[in-house]
């Protein structure tokens, strides 16, 4: 083990949608060991046997056996109550999964389970933009949409972990959009990857590398729009729009000094921001327009998520 790393050391899961980012840190923020692995396993267990085989495999190869502290793991719709997942409509499983069981059995370790958005919220706060604010929001744009609300310095968390489910309050804008979780109208439907590709798809966007195939991402979507074209840039430009006057429902709630925007969506930066800014201020009350300061995250995204699910342990208790 290299002395310069300072212990106690802890693993940092983030189990989104698409991917699932893993790695193990040490007490000052330095990142180990890192990786990453589709989460489309064709079942829970496949997905579990892959995960604690990475991490035993990494453990032995720094010669951390025995120095880990515990596991934080973040995850949509995560009951810190039950350690269960539950209802969770970005994964490929049904619910519930009793994620903290399963895993301390096959980790050995305790495991800490947190809202993935909450994760990211902790990431920003103690090594990304966050650092010294204490009233902001994380919105993170992935596979779905969640928020981090820290109110105070202190991490809103609610009765069982669900607190700041942002992504599932609904808006005209979106009134004809079903969202996965079963009602019309969520923010999610549009400020998802998933919402950028049917915005796309509604706009008539084709993908100029490949203009004959209906199928493309969200990540195509943003490449199309850097390199000029000009229904991609709508479409960002649309979904600016609609994020901007949902943030500016939610700077009510906290009176938040910044909002963070977080996650692959959030990888447009400029195209995503600029609307989203502009329609912000233009739908705010006056008392939030022009003095909340909405940005991009300054952490990669993977390190922001590993840096805050290893975080958990000492932050939320079971």
């Amino acid at each position: 083990m290299p002395e310069n790393l300072i212990p106690p050391f802890t693993i940092g899961i983030d189990l989104g949608g698409t991917n699932t980012e893993l790695g193990i840190v040490d007490s000052q923020g330095n990142i180990l060991f890192k990786d990453r692995f589709p989460t489309a396993t064709p079942d829970f267990e496949s997905w579990s046997d892959l995960l604690s085989e990475k991490l035993s495999n990494a453990v032995e190869g720094l010669g951390l056996q025995g120095k880990i502290a515990g596991a934080g793991i973040g995850a949509p719709c995560a009951n810190t109550t039950t350690g269960c997942i539950e209802a969770a409509t970005d994964l490929p499983w049904p619910s519930p999964i009793p994620l903290v069981e399963i895993l301390e059995i096959k980790l050995g370790l305790p495991v800490v389970i947190g809202n993935d958005a909450n994760a990211a919220s902790i990431g920003e706060m103690i090594y990304g933009s966050a650092r010294g604010v204490q009233n902001f929001i994380v919105i993170t744009l992935g596979t779905g949409v969640g928020a981090g609300i820290v109110c105070d310095g202190h991490l809103l968390n609610g009765r069982n972990g669900f607190a700041g489910e942002l992504g599932h309050i609904t808006f005209d804008f979106a009134a004809d959009r079903k969202c996965g979780c079963g009602r019309y109208g969520c923010l999610q439907t549009v400020a998802s990857a998933k919402g950028i590709v049917e915005t796309a798809r509604r706009f008539g966007f084709k993908n100029p590398a490949d203009p004959d195939n209906p199928d493309f991402t969200a990540k195509d979507v943003t490449l199309a729009a850097e390199h000029g074209d000009e229904t991609a840039k709508r479409v960002f430009d649309f979904t600016g729009e609609c994020l901007g006057k949902a943030l500016a429902q939610y700077a009510a709630f906290t009176d938040p000094e910044a909002i963070i925007l977080f996650g692959g969506v959030a990888n447009a930066r400029n195209l995503l921001l600029n609307p989203t800014i502009k329609s912000f201020n233009e739908n705010a009350l006056h008392l939030y327009a022009g003095k909340v300061n909405i940005n991009i995250s300054t952490l990669k995204g993977a390190d922001a998520a590993i840096l805050g699910t290893a975080a958990l342990p000492y932050i939320i208790t079971k």
